[in-house]
């Protein structure tokens, strides 16, 4: 979310409009001819609202006040995970919470957790969870941090951390204090668990934006309604990094794990062995900064090694305004890349993982659509829709302030975008073609994907600022297979988190790695899921578990959900 200087923007659309135009005529042009050429015969992906026959009745507030504090256009993220171990996915949405001057009422303004009941049905369990808290809410992320069978959650807020522990009786106690992950009173953001020194218990990343507070708000005025300044207006702030003790309780060691000495702003985070020796690496997306990709040295020490990567900028060696960011392999070549949502006049950008910790900028070569350009780009995440094998994008838009009044591009609230992946390493936008669905026009931010009504494809949790939800049912015709993955830890953390699975199937090799905390400040995926295509049968699954140790566990059956636990295959 890079916020530009809103009044020199005002002057520069002009300019943008004329010096772009022509650009973008002839690389639209270029790209669409390629696009076509290469387009699928038939899309059949269908994603359906069903946010109204959901019961979801959760309708998210930025605490609004008039005066445009930067905090306002963050919104928060959604986690989706199993809270009660019944074998359905649950949904918990972040709120946000009356801003100095606002008129809003603290007491009607907290998160919501809503229980799955199946067959599309949610219920409102916050309060009797125990997670009826007002607060802030900017990030969300999962993990089973104490080994013991169950989901916890944490949150990051305008304001201090908060760690709920599962009890394993559907509650959740708050734990911060005892736990030490409270830290300190800043504008929070995405954050993620990781082993990050294979000891068998996760420990915790913490993304942190920028050094704001009411005192030192900038005002920015334009057409006599109040604009939010960008991060650029503000101090940075480090990351942080807990280190997990095994006792329940965290020790801060980011200064001792190199986290503390690089400033922010930090938004999305995902966590995974980009270069393939062993441990876990953190990618930070950064608003207007240099992202960042923390290489581990095995130890829970890392180096900040984003420009030698290539992912500290695009291509053109510019600074973008990023926001969301997920991992996969979207051309089938058995490395993780990275998918990046950016802001206005910017584009998103897919960097392609060449081996050994090294990425290039192929946003032009997979044919991502220069129509993202113009918008604001937040949650995303790599997904097979269509369960062909190849793993699509889907990307929420919105901007944060009434943009139109200055720039026609653009708008406060947009559909959403999804591009399909064509088999061949290119994408070509479907959205229009894909369901009502598609259509809603919201001002969107974090968004989740699931199998929410255990169907065998993936569904869509969508967080809209200020407004209600997007839930979508994904109705795409049942014409190929697939196989979805929960791992059980023994040796290493329960959780299984950071785990690499290669599932072999019609000749082809998938890759995919457990995560906790992907996307747009947010968490979703426990569930490992593979699209088969044509085959209805897995040749070989691997896995390769957190600390080394591999494990074949042979031929399966396509179209289920397994679990499998470490020490149960053969090595």
């Amino acid at each position: 979310m890079r916020y530009m200087a809103i009044m020199i923007r005002a002057r520069e659309v002009g300019l943008l409009l004329a010096a772009f135009g022509g650009l973008l005529s002839l690389t639209t042009g270029a790209e669409t001819c390629f696009a076509q050429a290469g387009r699928p015969t038939k899309n059949t992906i269908q994603l359906t609202d069903v946010t109204r026959e959901s019961g979801i009745d959760f309708v998210h507030s930025s605490g609004a006040s008039g005066i445009g504090y930067i905090v306002e256009a963050m919104t928060g993220g959604v986690a989706l995970f199993d809270y009660d171990n019944d074998g359905w996915i649950d949904i918990f949405f972040c709120n946000g919470s009356p801003l100095k001057g606002s008129k809003e009422s603290a007491d009607k303004l907290h998160h919501r957790l809503y229980r799955n009941l199946g067959n599309w049905k949610f219920q409102d369990v916050t309060e009797e969870s125990g997670l009826k808290y007002s607060g802030y809410g900017l990030g969300a992320v999962v993990a089973d941090y104490d080994n013991d069978g169950d989901q916890d959650l944490f949150l990051t807020h305008f304001g201090k951390n908060v760690l709920f522990r599962n009890n394993g009786d559907k509650t959740f106690t708050n734990v911060t204090a005892d736990a030490g992950v409270e830290g300190r009173f800043e504008v929070g953001a995405g954050a993620c668990f990781l082993d990050g020194d294979n000891d068998g218990h996760l420990d915790l990343f913490v993304a942190s934006y920028v050094e704001f507070t009411y005192e030192n708000h900038v005002p920015v005025l334009s057409k006599g309604q109040y604009l939010m300044a960008g991060p650029q207006y503000y101090e940075k702030n480090p990351d942080h990094y807990f280190r997990n003790r095994g006792d329940g309780t965290f020790e801060n060691q980011s200064q001792q794990s190199g986290v503390g000495s690089v400033l922010g702003p930090g938004m999305g985070v995902v966590a995974a062995d980009f270069d393939e020796d062993g441990d876990v690496d953190v990618f930070v997306a950064q608003d207007g900064s240099p992202n960042l990709l923390y290489v581990n040295d095995g130890t829970g020490r890392f180096e900040e090694s984003g420009l030698l990567s290539g992912v500290a900028s695009n291509y053109e060696g510019k600074i973008n305004g990023s926001m969301g960011v997920d991992c996969a392999d979207f051309d089938g070549d058995g490395k993780l890349d990275l998918f990046l949502t950016n802001y206005q006049s910017e584009m998103p950008v897919l960097y392609r993982n060449l081996g050994g910790g090294i990425f290039e900028d192929a946003t032009r070569k997979a044919q991502i659509p220069t129509s993202l350009y113009p918008h604001v780009n937040w949650g995303t995440g790599f997904v097979d829709f269509d369960n062909d094998s190849f793993v699509d994008i889907f990307i929420a838009n919105g901007h944060f302030d009434r943009v139109e009044l200055m720039d026609d591009r653009t708008s406060l609230k947009l559909p959403n975008t999804l591009l399909r992946n064509n088999g061949q390493g290119k994408f070509v936008d479907v959205s229009r073609e894909s369901g009502n669905g598609m259509d809603i026009v919201e001002s969107s931010r974090a968004a989740g994907f699931d199998d929410l009504d255990n169907d065998g494809d993936l569904d869509v949790v969508i967080l809209n600022s200020n407004a209600p939800p997007t839930i979508l049912r994904n109705d795409t015709p049942a014409k190929n297979h697939w196989l979805q993955l929960t791992l059980r830890g023994k040796e290493c953390n329960r959780g299984a988190v950071g785990a690499r699975v290669t599932v072999k199937a019609g000749g082809k090799s998938q890759v995919s790695e457990v995560h906790a905390g992907r996307g747009y400040q947010s968490y979703f995926g426990s569930r490992l899921h593979f699209g088969l295509g044509k085959s209805d049968e897995v040749d070989e699954v691997t896995v390769q578990w957190p600390g080394g140790k591999k494990e074949s566990f042979g031929a399966r059956k396509g179209d289920q959900h397994l679990l499998l636990e470490q020490g149960s295959g053969s090595r």
